[in-house]
């Protein structure tokens, strides 16, 4: 992923997409940094939309674009009350994660991989 500053320069970040049937609606970005990973969640099918066209509402919002050299990329733009953070992706790299994470649960699926009972006892419990 590259982090686009401004002026639409870019820095390279070391940063990865992540799924987890555990959580069959989310994909994560994990970012590596010397302090610690930073990780943001958020909805799966946010990504899936914002590879076509802007999606998004609140902390989060994904679109197509093109970078300084004419490749297609996706957007993410993550905001929250310590800043805000844009990245690219080049978009056939969220292709193929967006298809693995598909391949590992269907869209409309999703509920068949909660477990419930084990979800309501979390939350009874906090």
């Amino acid at each position: 992923m590259d982090c686009v500053d401004g002026a639409g320069q870019t820095l390279s970040l070391d940063a990865d997409l992540g799924y987890s049937t555990t959580d069959p609606y989310a994909v994560t970005t994990t970012f590596h940094t010397g302090g610690g990973d930073v990780i943001w969640t958020f909805a799966r099918d946010l990504l899936i939309r914002g590879l076509t066209s802007p999606s998004g509402d609140g902390d989060v919002h994904v679109w197509p674009c093109l970078d300084a050299s004419g490749q297609a990329v996706v957007i993410v733009e993550l905001n929250s009350p310590d800043g805000e953070l844009l990245v690219q992706i080049p978009t056939k790299d969220v292709y193929r994660f967006v298809n693995r994470t598909l391949s590992a649960v269907p869209l409309g699926s999703e509920g068949d991989y909660l477990d419930l009972d084990a979800l309501i006892n979390q939350l009874m419990a906090a």
